[in-house]
């Protein structure tokens, strides 16, 4: 397998609004293609309410209008693409390729270092299907003859804790002040209501307030708001959430255990 090449993708945004990037581009000239939105949804992927929501984004982000439409709905109406959006088109073509230059110039000089860039580009650009995944810095180490405990600060007043082989802690040289990543599955977050009074086994215990409950027809997704811009969000089946009854504002307490965090490097 041959390494990635690097390349840029531009975002444009506003205080306050929505961010801009290569796929709302797309609609746009898809847009000037096809000279109605529902096509243009059609022809990019997109439902028609996903497409409308998403000219009305781009024509709130600037002062003039990028796409005029005439009304008509899924099976009717027009659309054309201002001149101000045609010079956006453009100035965000021209921008993201001399990034995308740019990029290709350090990827020719990580190459001249013998560093591979697939690794770089992995380290830009990490996904993970993990909802929960933290940047923290390791606050201790205590090594076992098979596990090592990796203690890490997650805020100034939470620790999280996860327990890892002996090897695993070596080989990535964790120890403390290394920056590291915690993950945790949000099915893995037990939630309880209020504030813990009683110990538990768990070794990880974080305190929040509900941000947000989303019912399924099977699951419900709960985010705490735990305070420093960071939130835990926990899966849990309906009948559960049903009986905890947690609401926005509610206090409610995280629970997971240590051998549910995965730690990996930035």
């Amino acid at each position: 397998m041959t390494d990635a090449k690097l390349k840029a993708a531009l975002t444009l945004t506003r205080e306050g609004t929505s961010r801009i990037g290569r796929d709302r581009i797309l609609l746009l000239q898809a847009v000037a293609e096809h000279g109605s939105i529902a096509a243009a949804a059609r022809s990019v992927g997109l439902s028609y309410k996903a497409a409308w929501d998403g000219i009305g984004t781009l024509n709130n982000l600037f002062p003039q209008p990028v796409v005029t439409a005439t009304p008509g709905g899924k099976s009717g109406g027009g659309a054309e693409v201002t001149p101000a959006g045609h010079a956006l088109i453009a100035s965000f073509n021209r921008v993201e390729n001399v990034l995308t230059r740019a990029f290709a110039k350090l990827d020719a000089e990580l190459a001249d270092l013998s560093l591979s860039s697939s690794n770089i580009v992995r380290s830009l650009t990490m996904q993970t299907s993990t909802r929960n995944a933290f940047l923290c810095t390791v606050t201790g180490v205590t090594e076992g003859a098979v596990n090592s405990v990796v203690e890490m600060k997650l805020t100034d007043g939470q620790i999280l804790t996860a327990v890892i082989t002996e090897r695993s802690a070596t080989d990535m040289g964790i120890r403390e002040g290394t920056e590291v990543y915690a993950l945790i599955k949000a099915p893995f977050i037990i939630l309880a209501a209020g504030e813990l009074t009683t110990p538990v086994s768990a070794r990880n215990v974080v305190t929040g307030t509900v941000a947000s409950r989303e019912d399924g027809a099977v699951n419900s997704e709960i985010i705490l708001d735990i305070g420093d811009g960071k939130t835990v969000t926990s899966i849990v089946t309906i009948a559960s959430a049903k009986a905890l009854d947690l609401k926005p504002g509610d206090v409610a307490t995280a629970m997971f255990k240590a051998s549910h965090v995965i730690v990996a490097l930035p």
